[in-house]
């Protein structure tokens, strides 16, 4: 049975027990291959005990030069017990500058020591000892979070002002990048937040009027890319120039802001398209609009449309993709039989084909197509032929050629658009 014969409050920092006689510092860290936690036990002697219950700042530097070990252990490991044993001098016992220079030449946790109160910059040059002068038993881990976001960006040669910081905290941004941003005003300092509110206006004022589209060809919630990339540019354009003095990140942070909000609203609109209002039901070229068409895909699946439903064809077939579309189902079909036209779209190659049956086969003969090869600029492209050959027909497409008929030819225009 094993007695805790020393503990602290704060639960994570090792304590000693007592098994078998023996005195032992045990501790959590890491995770089994379950992603429990694992925990690690070496004995240490009275000597040990005695600084590890008086000096609260020597019992965080043991811990934070042990956990190195827990962590090569793994996820089932044994601990290298006599590695742990032989730092237990140096740190308990040593004079300052010996535990300095130990330090410097042993791996150690930064992060442990930061959260619970060491005084970064004697860190950072070397003196450990009277780093942990201000050290305290309960942790801050939102310190030693932002301790390591700074240390990034400071790698990267980036320096944070006050308004670039402000305006990361207002997006959430500030302690990991990759954080969805949204904005939190209670984040920022008071005093600052006239500034950050300036930057956001002069950021919503640049993208006035844009939008963000769907693009179904990633899933039915993906949004177009160029939309995306297009209000970047034009939001982080408008910040540098009404606000130069601020970094990049805090720039790109505004931006990813404006465009995550503007993504979030288009997710959250139907895919009807204004382009299928009501209106002349003759589009362009003279061909009645369509009244049913099927749509299919590579993969062999079949939806059915009709006019009179609640839903535009548009729609309907823009679902039908962001349901079906993939790595390996990349070509979609619209087919009116009535008529015998249609359109298939590759997405793979950013290119569509126009059908006209030119003769129908009878008696046994095939029949005769006419298949003409056109380019297609991004998730916009498609919309605007989609919708044209749903008003339309295969005439209404002509105004959006060039269309070639020879499938080499056609492939050499490809390959030189893509060259570009």
């Amino acid at each position: 049975m094993n007695d805790i014969v020393f503990t602290r409050r704060s639960g994570w920092i090792p304590y000693v027990i007592r098994e078998d006689g023996g005195l032992k510092l045990t501790l959590a860290a890491g995770a089994d291959a379950n992603h429990d936690p694992r925990t690690f036990t070496f004995p240490i002697g009275e000597a040990h005990l005695a600084v590890i219950r008086a000096d609260l700042a020597r019992h965080l530097l043991l811990w934070s030069a042990v956990l190195p070990l827990c962590e090569a252990a793994g996820t089932r490991g044994r601990l290298d017990e006599g590695a742990a044993v032989a730092l237990l001098d140096p740190i308990l016992l040593a004079a300052p500058a010996d535990v300095d220079a130990l330090f410097r030449r042993t791996p150690w946790d930064r992060s442990r020591l930061v959260a619970h109160g060491a005084d970064t910059g004697l860190l950072e040059r070397g003196q450990v000892c009277a780093a942990m002068r201000t050290a305290t038993e309960t942790p801050n881990g939102k310190r030693a979070q932002e301790y390591h976001a700074n240390r990034r960006r400071a790698d990267r040669g980036t320096v944070l002002g006050p308004l670039d910081a402000a305006l990361l905290k207002y997006t959430g941004q500030y302690l990991h990048g990759a954080t969805v941003p949204g904005r939190m005003p209670g984040a920022v300092d008071p005093a600052l937040l006239p500034e950050v509110e300036r930057v956001i206006a002069t950021a919503e004022q640049a993208c006035a009027g844009m939008r963000i589209g769907r693009d179904p060809r990633r899933g039915q919630r993906a949004t177009d890319r160029r939309d995306w990339d297009r209000m970047q540019t034009a939001v982080e354009a408008a910040v540098r120039r009404a606000h130069p003095g601020l970094v990049d990140d805090a720039v790109r942070t505004v931006g990813v802001l404006m465009c995550s909000e503007a993504a979030d609203r288009s997710r959250n609109t139907p895919l009807e398209g204004d382009e299928e209002a009501a209106g002349d039901r003759t589009g362009p070229g003279g061909s009645a609009r369509k009244t049913a068409l099927t749509f299919t895909d590579d993969k062999g699946a079949e939806k059915k449309w009709r006019d009179g439903g609640p839903r535009t064809a548009a729609a309907e077939f823009w679902e039908f993709v962001g349901e079906r579309s993939a790595a390996d189902n990349e070509v979609f079909t619209i087919e009116d039989e009535e008529r015998g036209e249609g359109v298939q779209l590759h997405f793979y190659a950013d290119s569509l084909a126009r059908i006209m049956t030119l003769r129908k086969g009878e008696g046994g003969s095939d029949p005769e197509y006419r298949v003409e090869y056109g380019l297609v600029d991004g998730i916009g492209g498609y919309r605007t032929l989609v919708s044209a050959f749903v008003r339309g027909g295969y005439a209404a497409l002509e105004q959006h050629g060039p269309w070639i008929s020879d499938v080499a030819e056609f492939e050499r225009a490809r390959r030189r658009r893509d060259a570009r």
